[in-house]
């Protein structure tokens, strides 16, 4: 987890009451097709990670590629994404909207994400 990771979510529990991070189990993300080497970070230790930081209320894994269902469930007030991804391909995004609630697309840390700093990495 980087400094732009945690800035998005300080920004994201300033938008409610509480915050609840749902984050891809490991199977998961492999199917995400990032890369042989990822995640990183086993899912244990990165729901440790997020659940220690004092914006976050809550993690929750889940093993869809989408958190689509997850969003279903817990139908929350506000969805909070990256502001990397464009408006209509917010996955939840017309669920959210459709029972009142609104979505929030959040600035990202220019060259934080775990891509480029792998890239970097394994360019020396």
């Amino acid at each position: 987890m980087h400094t732009g990771h945690v800035a998005l979510l300080e920004a994201a529990r300033g938008e409610g009451d509480a915050l609840i991070v749902g984050v891809n189990r490991d199977a998961s993300a492999r199917r995400l097709g990032k890369g042989p080497d990822r995640p990183v970070v086993p899912e244990a230790e990165r729901t440790r990670l997020i659940a220690a930081l004092a914006a976050v209320d809550c993690v929750v894994l889940f093993d869809e590629d989408t958190p689509l269902e997850l969003i279903r469930r817990l139908k929350p007030d506000v969805l909070v994404k990256g502001a990397d991804y464009a408006p209509d391909a917010i996955v939840g995004a017309k669920d959210v909207e459709g029972w009142g609630g609104r979505v929030v697309r959040v600035p990202l840390v220019k060259d934080q994400s775990t891509t480029s700093l792998l890239d970097k990495l394994r360019r020396g």
